[in-house]
């Protein structure tokens, strides 16, 4: 393993190991999969991606983060637009088999309201050069430090609730940085009959787990090769400035099933690997995934 993939996986599981204690639905579903007999530990399940949330206004936004992941071998892939939610995304492929794909999202400031750009620019401008150039990303501490610390202040309660109230992503991003959005487990690589997104929604439900509904609770691409569903986000005790607190939606887990492509169907089960099956994401399905934090789906647990 090379020093750079070292610290990579260092900051994957720093990353990892706050997201978790951040969002308990991942260790009940843990446990749940191990006494069902599914895995026999949580390195059973395989990571399909991680996502993250930023906010596009200079020096931040995916420009910035991104040099973190570029820096240490993924490729940057395909570019998303989502006009009615006002984000651009990319897609990123793992440099080494076996670590996750990353999705960054990023706020389309420029398209807000007057008042809600106002709002951003008031905290983000403040931020006068990339914070990432100043990190040693050779040292897997300080960008961990990093992923979990703010460029700005902690936003005000009635900040927060104006961008709420126009751009719940906004809100979001605003009070959690870089915090882990989602992580997402590979449904498609369980033993049967697990293996299938319909199944595993089953066995989530029959064990209390809340499912987004947005667009239905599996969201499904045109070639119907790519099928993700995910939980509605925890509702988190949140601080803002000034001493005043709101319970605000966090983050949340997701699952994906990747079917083979047709032109590999044919083959035999232990032949598949991950070069057969369904790659990159979809718009439609992203769209909805991403209303896990938003109060209508947060609501309903």
């Amino acid at each position: 393993m090379s020093s750079t993939t070292d610290t990579l996986e260092k900051v994957l599981s720093g990353l990892m190991q706050r997201y978790q204690q951040r969002v308990p639905d991942v260790a009940a579903i843990i446990k749940a999969m191990i006494k069902a007999g599914i895995i026999a530990r949580e390195q059973d399940i395989e990571n399909d991606h991680i996502a993250f949330r930023t906010l596009g206004v200079p020096h931040l936004g995916i420009a910035s983060l991104e040099k973190i992941f570029l820096y240490y071998g993924y490729q940057k892939r395909d570019y998303y637009y989502f006009k009615e939610k006002k984000l651009n995304a990319y897609w990123y492929a793992p440099p080494v088999a076996g670590l996750p794909r990353i999705f960054v999202s990023e706020l389309r400031v420029a398209d807000l309201s007057p008042q809600a750009r106002q709002i951003i620019h008031h905290y983000t401008d403040k931020v006068s050069s990339d914070p990432v150039d100043a990190i040693n990303l050779d040292d897997a501490v300080a960008v961990d430090h990093y992923l979990h610390s703010s460029s700005w202040e902690l936003p005000t309660l009635a900040d927060y609730e104006a961008m709420a109230a126009e751009s719940e992503y906004a809100a979001w991003a605003i009070y959690n940085r870089y915090y882990l959005n989602h992580y997402t487990l590979s449904v498609h690589n369980l033993p049967k009959p697990y293996d299938t997104l319909e199944v595993f929604n089953g066995f989530l439900e029959q064990n209390g787990i809340v499912l987004n509904d947005a667009g239905g609770k599996i969201k499904q691409s045109p070639d119907g090769n790519l099928l993700q569903s995910s939980t509605v986000a925890g509702m988190v005790d949140a601080e803002f400035a000034g001493g005043d607190h709101k319970a605000i939606p966090g983050s949340y887990v997701e699952f994906a099933e990747r079917r083979v492509l047709e032109a590999f169907r044919h083959l035999p089960a232990d032949q598949i690997t991950p070069a057969h099956r369904r790659e990159g994401f979809e718009a439609g399905n992203a769209d909805k995934i991403f209303e896990s934090t938003y109060l209508e789906q947060a609501g309903k647990r």
